[in-house]
């Protein structure tokens, strides 16, 4: 027999959770009650600019809201990320990350101020960057099996760029050396600009970096791809074969973006964004301007983002580390 005491805490009980999934549900359907911060941890102008730009203009049109794109740049990607993870989580402040804030720079550093799983909620992902190889359009190779074979001739004396110490470029520059068992100069820049301006000039022989950035270059003719450090071939690419395709395996390097919010952000929340991130992905005019980019549009669910979070987060911190990867001080 269930006494009246345990009767009425079980009444209780059952009527305090209806009324919590009841506010939850109603303080769903509100949101947004004023505009979304949409915080990108580099400075204006950028590819991952671009894009948050992109997505964000067409959330506006979904949420009925604007959704304001701030720039907090600086040490890689970690000022943005320490922002939005001490941020009210109430899904008005997210965050367009690159692989890097939360799967390279924990791998290089100890004193980061945030935990890139425990601090953050996964929305979703966003897009896939294609890491490219590409030479001068004059280079004597024709492909990534030939640069190799060079470096193997002359070991250490071929300069490579890439766009800094700890970035995807280098860590693609590690993964191809590693599988052809060669080593090139490595000669780290501060971005792509100065990366690309030093190729076309003649001071270093081959760069790796994202599709976007190289696009305008590889399709006026002023660089020539010799392949992508990548699982398949990038659609705007389509005659670019991955280097796996040519023989070096284990050379996957994709310089993603994804959305994040702070920690605790209600799940009700993190759904409504996931949809409305997956909606504006989906549009057919941001996908054709993401595409001709030479981004990779890949709306996921919350958990597939989170999963791609942790693996890339232990396969990087492994590789930085087993390489001695530290970030420059």
């Amino acid at each position: 027999m269930i006494s009246t005491q345990g009767s009425t805490f079980a009444k209780t009980l059952a009527a305090a959770l209806l009324v919590a999934g009841t506010a939850t549900a109603a303080q769903a359907q509100d949101f947004p009650t004023r505009p979304i911060r949409m915080v990108i941890a580099f400075p204006p102008g950028g590819p991952t600019d671009f894009v948050g730009r992109l997505v964000a203009e067409k959330m506006k049109d979904l949420l009925g809201q604007p959704v304001i794109v701030e720039n907090k740049a600086g040490a890689n990607g970690a000022i943005g990320a320490d922002f939005v993870a001490k941020a009210e989580p109430d899904g008005h402040t997210i965050f367009l990350t690159t692989v890097g804030a939360v799967a390279i720079t924990p791998g290089m550093r100890n004193d980061l101020p945030y935990d890139p799983v425990r601090d953050f909620a996964p929305v979703s992902l966003v897009v896939r960057n294609t890491t490219v190889l590409v030479v001068k359009p004059d280079h004597p190779a024709k492909d990534a099996k030939a640069l190799a074979a060079a470096a193997k001739d002359k070991p250490d004396t071929i300069p490579f760029a890439s766009t800094g110490v700890g970035s995807m470029p280098h860590l693609a520059l590690e993964l191809y050396q590693a599988s052809a068992k060669v080593k090139f100069l490595h000669v780290p820049y501060r971005g792509a600009a100065p990366a690309l301006t030093d190729l076309l000039g003649g001071q270093v022989q081959a760069l790796f970096a994202d599709a976007p950035v190289l696009m305008p270059q590889i399709t006026s003719g002023k660089v020539r791809p010799l392949g992508a450090a990548a699982d398949r071939r990038n659609p705007k690419l389509p005659d670019v074969p991955t280097l796996t395709e040519q023989g070096f395996p284990d050379t996957y390097a994709d310089n993603w973006y994804g959305m994040l919010a702070p920690a605790k952000t209600p799940p009700a929340i993190l759904a409504r964004l996931n949809s409305v991130v997956a909606g504006a992905l989906n549009d057919p005019s941001v996908k054709q301007k993401l595409v001709d980019s030479g981004a990779i549009p890949a709306p996921t669910t919350q958990a597939e983002f989170g999963n791609l979070l942790k693996e890339e987060l232990a396969r990087w911190t492994k590789i930085v580390r087993e390489k001695g990867i530290k970030e420059p001080g």
